[in-house]
Parts: structure tokens; sequence; C-alpha cells
């Protein structure tokens, strides 16, 4: 079984929440970690933007990294929101073991 961290952007606190109350909720992540304040810089539509943004970093299992996604996209208010899995190896097996039995949790329900 793979686990994944979900890099996600989000325009503020309120939303980094929302985002992530949602996918813990239905399973599709085993916990969502909010990173309060980053500065992005970035070119969009032909400017280069600085804003200060939010991180959300949300936790899953290979299987379920497209039902992530798809559902941030539809939560997120951004046209074009960054979300990308990282494929996570190694680390403590006692917490890949929580991640798995809060994931699989959900296939019961």
């Amino acid at each position: 079984m793979q686990f994944y961290f979900v890099y996600i952007t989000t325009e503020n606190i309120a939303d980094a929440r929302k985002i992530g109350e949602v996918l813990v909720e239905e399973k599709l992540a085993a916990c969502a970690n909010i990173l309060p304040q980053m500065e992005s810089i970035y070119r969009w539509k032909g400017a280069i933007e600085r804003d200060n943004e939010v991180v959300l970093i949300a936790k899953t299992r290979d299987d379920l990294l497209k039902s992530l996604t798809d559902r941030v996209l539809e939560l997120h208010p951004y046209e074009c929101p960054c979300v990308v899995g990282i494929p996570v190896s190694g680390g403590n097996d006692g917490y890949f073991s929580w991640l798995s039995e809060q994931l699989n949790s959900g296939l019961d329900s």
C-alpha cells in the first residue's frame, strides 16, 4: 500500500479548514495539517503575482488520491488550485498503520 501526502494551497485558513474537514469526514484523508502562512510568488495570466496563502497537507492512500483530488477541486474556490500528491516512503511503521486504520474504516461505512 502506498501513502501520499497531498500538498494543497488555499487562499485563507477558513478554506483550508473547510476542505480539510470534509476530506477527513468523508474518509478521503486520515488527517489534514494546516500551515497558516506562506508567501507565494507565481505567474498567473501573464503577470507575476505575490500572495499570502495557507498550506493544507492531507494524508491518504494511492487508491483514494483521485477521489481526494476531485473532491478538493469541487470545494476549492481557485480556478486552478495546487493539488499535488507526493508519495511517502520510510518512516514510523506505527504511523503508517494508524493511517491505514483511519482510511480502511471508510470501507465499512
